[in-house]
């Protein structure tokens, strides 16, 4: 299988992550989102909304979104399950991933970021103060959220899709210089997960393309 991604995106950081604890080899074709390479008529071939991540099946489909490749690769290589438990464990799981997924990150892409920048014509502050609002607004939810049901990661023992959202968020945060001293679960988790060699070998820093 192929992976199109770039290596600060956090929905590649995402996949990559799943196949490292899957096992998954996949073949790396750096997408350089910095020159625009998503807006190319090859890019947008594989993927018509001109984003990364996209999956290049072994028989040839390409396959986008990030979760949704995530739970192929989790469909197709059951162990260890990213959705383990019952239904009631699994929409807990599946939650926690999406206010990340769907919440915090499409609010803060590089795509938005661009635009506030550009066409709305912010500074370079307000830019900076939308995306650390947004990144305080969603991790205060899964800060809450997670108390319950936490055990060494999000939702138990083992590192489940949750997890797999929340490390490549806080990455990204980081980045922006982010207070997180308010999520002191969030932070024991990260700091348990990025021991994995899952997830330290999915690092964007680390990736052929990194600079």
């Amino acid at each position: 299988m192929q992976l199109y991604g770039y290596f600060r995106s956090s929905a590649a950081y995402r996949v990559r992550i799943v196949a490292n604890l899957k096992g998954i080899s996949l073949d790396h074709h750096p997408i350089d989102l910095s020159k625009g390479e998503q807006r190319d008529s090859v890019n947008l071939a594989r993927n018509p909304q001109g984003l990364v991540p996209t999956l290049i099946t072994d028989d040839g489909q390409p396959l986008t979104q990030s979760l949704a490749l995530c739970e192929y690769l989790d469909e197709c290589y059951p162990d260890p399950p990213l959705l383990p438990g019952d239904a009631a464990q699994r929409a807990r799981i599946r939650a926690l991933a999406q206010v990340i997924a769907c919440d915090i990150h499409p609010l803060n892409n590089l795509r938005v970021l661009t635009h506030l920048t550009g066409a709305l014509g912010l500074s370079q502050d307000s830019r900076l103060a939308w995306y650390r609002h947004w990144v305080a607004t969603g991790l205060t939810a899964v800060e809450t959220m997670l108390e319950p049901h936490r055990g060494r990661f999000c939702v138990g023992d083992q590192p489940t899709l949750a997890d797999v959202c929340l490390v490549p968020q806080v990455f990204n945060a980081e980045r922006f210089d982010c207070d997180l001293s308010a999520y002191p679960t969030i932070q024991a988790i990260c700091e348990q997960a990025r021991c994995l060699p899952a997830f330290a070998k999915a690092a964007p820093e680390v990736q052929p393309d990194a600079r």
